[in-house]
């Protein structure tokens, strides 16, 4: 089955400054039955590519057409000449109309709430794109609970919408390694709860002088700034970084005020044995295992929270080695849901 994945413009499928489908993308590709019949087309301007399956669409810029319709025009001589047997279009349905002049083998994989993309806002619009694709892919129950909302649709419209959550590695994870430390990844932002974060961690390291913590992330369009002798602000840190981090840290805070489509950090940090802390934001319930969730976000619900789990070692110990246990979302069994609806789709 030969297959073509079409990422975003802007997304960078590469080691420097990855987006989180690159991320996934790439954890998955190598362990799908279909990986050396995989290209992921993309337009990135760094060197260093994060796999060997993909092919850079070099666009010309011009006064004629927006750089947008350059890109898909690339992508549609490249598909004419050698076409797939699917074409996986990840987080741009207002790609979906172009390219279904051309192809009627189109899949959208959604990565982010489809009420609030170009193209996907309205009744009308949701429902064209499930009459111009063969498939529709969705990173969590809640994404696709948004596409949804006042749709009445057929059994077989019904039949073509999937959940497929994101995945990271498993890895063996020693928690007696495990330091005095809470993380915070992200943008450092108010939609992040950056803030909050910040109020509450100060009082937190004041409270505990033996306790750390480490901030990656960054923000150029707000400044929140806050200083401890005992906090680290480590600025962009790239993904491997990001990974080691969360491995000997005890404590992940992942306080979104905004409803996260998924939320890639609580799912890395279930997967590295942290006791995760999360907001009940969106998607972030089915990316954490066993994680402490706070119902109503401020200084004072999250300061209680990471409290609660360095002043009762044997509940932080305990999310920890539940964080470990139950984590499923592999690469190995993701890919795994993605073959089998490639084939199922063939067959559809």
């Amino acid at each position: 089955m030969k297959i073509s994945i079409l990422l975003p413009h802007k997304e960078n499928f590469s080691p420097s400054y990855p987006g989180a489908i690159s991320i996934f993308l790439h954890g998955i590709i190598n362990k799908s039955k279909f990986k050396n019949k995989i290209t992921v087309y993309g337009s990135t301007k760094y060197r260093i590519k994060l796999s060997k399956n993909y092919l850079n669409l070099n666009i010309k810029k011009s006064f004629l057409k927006s750089y947008t319709k350059s890109y898909l025009d690339a992508f549609i001589k490249k598909e004419l000449k050698n076409r797939s047997d699917l074409i996986e279009v990840h987080n741009r349905p207002k790609y979906i109309n172009t390219l279904s002049k051309f192809f009627d083998n189109l899949v959208l994989f959604f990565h982010n709430d489809p009420i609030d993309m170009e193209d996907s806002k309205t009744i009308y619009q949701r429902i064209n794109l499930l009459n111009k694709t063969k498939r529709i892919i969705f990173n969590s129950k809640w994404t696709k609970k948004r596409f949804l909302q006042n749709l009445n649709l057929t059994k077989l419209q019904k039949n073509k919408l999937k959940v497929i959550n994101q995945s990271t590695n498993k890895v063996n994870i020693s928690l007696n390694n495990k330091k005095n430390k809470i993380i915070f990844v992200g943008r450092l932002n108010k939609s992040k709860g950056y803030d909050v974060f910040g109020n509450s961690i100060l009082k937190i390291l004041d409270k505990y002088s033996n306790w750390f913590s480490s901030v990656i992330g960054d923000e150029p369009r707000e400044r929140l700034l806050f200083n401890h002798k005992n906090l680290r602000l480590l600025g962009f840190k790239n993904h491997k970084f990001t990974l080691k981090e969360l491995s000997n840290s005890s404590i992940c805070v992942v306080c979104s005020r905004w409803n996260e489509p998924f939320g890639r950090i609580a799912l890395e940090a279930s997967s590295r044995g942290c006791a995760v802390i999360i907001t009940n934001k969106g998607g972030l319930k089915e990316a954490a295992t066993n994680p402490l969730i706070i119902n109503k976000l401020n200084d004072r619900t999250l300061f209680n929270a990471i409290d609660k789990l360095i002043s009762d070692t044997n509940l932080r110990k305990k999310l920890q080695k539940k964080s470990l246990k139950n984590f499923y979302l592999t690469n190995d069994f993701i890919s795994k849901k993605i073959d089998e609806y490639r084939e199922d789709t063939i067959i559809f």
